[in-house]
């Protein structure tokens, strides 16, 4: 089972897992946050359950980056009131988000997998159990849209995520939550093509931690 998503959010930031006090962005969504966000709309808490499903993204868009500053919370104190736990930092925001992403689940042993139950998301969304707001990263960033497509659908240039050895992307398709040890990473290049309603062989990731 494979599906294609269109995806639109307003303003988003995926930090960077090096970023520190300046909160620098990726300058596309990460294949991580992507499935993070897919899991979310299914209502999936367990982010195990659709280890095997495969993502490719194709930017529509060319978001542009500004910078704000913020304030961040770092527990410096056990009281999570203490003044000293807050502070200001300048953190990278991208405006005008908009991609495809498509899904390919054969390698996926849980049943129903991801697509099919993205596929019954949007058929019968009176089945799904979910809370909170769609959110690409953060939860303040909120998705603006996100629906079936048809690739046929859309026209313009599309810039492929693809694995690259020599790219200048690293983006995590798996994240460690509680270190960094487990995190998994890929090296990437955007790609710009015409039209090509089939992903480039190079363009698929698997979500996989191991």
């Amino acid at each position: 089972m494979s599906i294609s998503l269109l995806v639109e959010v307003p303003i988003a930031c995926f930090r960077q897992s090096r970023a520190r006090e300046y909160a620098e962005t990726y300058p596309v969504p990460p294949p991580a946050t992507v499935y993070g966000m897919l899991l979310s709309c299914v209502g999936e808490v367990n982010r195990y359950r659709h280890i095997g499903v495969k993502l490719a993204i194709a930017m529509l868009s060319q978001p542009e980056k500004s910078t704000v500053i913020r304030t961040f919370r770092r527990f410096k104190k056990r009281e999570i009131a203490d003044p000293t736990n807050a502070r200001p930092d300048y953190q990278e925001l991208l405006t005008d988000i908009r991609f495809v992403v498509y899904l390919d689940s054969q390698l996926e042993s849980a049943q129903p997998n991801l697509a099919d139950r993205l596929q019954s998301a949007f058929e019968n969304p009176e089945v799904i159990a979910r809370f909170g707001g769609l959110c690409l990263g953060e939860s303040r960033d909120l998705v603006n849209s996100i629906q079936l497509v048809k690739s046929t659908d859309l026209a313009g240039h599309w810039q492929w995520l693809e694995h690259d050895k020599d790219g200048l992307l690293t983006l995590p398709y798996w994240v460690d939550h509680v270190g960094s040890k487990g995190t998994r990473w890929q090296r990437y290049s955007l790609k710009k093509t015409e039209i090509n309603y089939d992903p480039p062989v190079n363009s698929w990731t698997e979500i996989n931690p191991s």
